[in-house]
């Protein structure tokens, strides 16, 4: 794993590795180009209403945790601000999300579980 991915910038995957997976944050700016998301939030929301789909609420400053799946009007009821909702395994239900994975091709399939995605407010 010597070689460089452009998603990684100027780092190898075996830098990646060593020094930043699981172990500290890492920001790359622009690391995937003009990437538009494949997913939005209402899109995002419909999944967590599905009940073969992990998702997740986080709310407030105590990080309240509430499990879905989750009724349409829980939405509605959500405060303007300082939610999160997270949800597990979307790139078993959104293929655009799923081809996202080849990005990543450096790390060890036994080290990747699926793709969660987040949207706050």
């Amino acid at each position: 794993m010597k070689s460089n991915h452009s998603i990684l910038g100027d780092l190898t995957a075996d830098q990646f590795l060593a020094e930043y997976w699981q172990k500290k944050p890492l920001l790359i700016r622009n690391a995937i180009p003009n990437f538009e998301p494949p997913i939005d939030g209402d899109d995002l929301a419909g999944l967590s209403l599905e009940a073969e789909v992990e998702s997740r609420l986080v709310i407030g400053d105590d990080w309240a945790l509430e499990h879905g799946p989750f009724e349409e009007s829980r939405f509605a009821s959500l405060p303007e601000q300082n939610w999160s909702l997270l949800v597990q395994g979307v790139d078993l239900w959104v293929p655009e999300v799923a081809d996202l994975l080849s990005s990543f091709d450096f790390l060890p399939s036994w080290r990747v579980d699926d793709i969660m995605v987040s949207y706050a407010e």
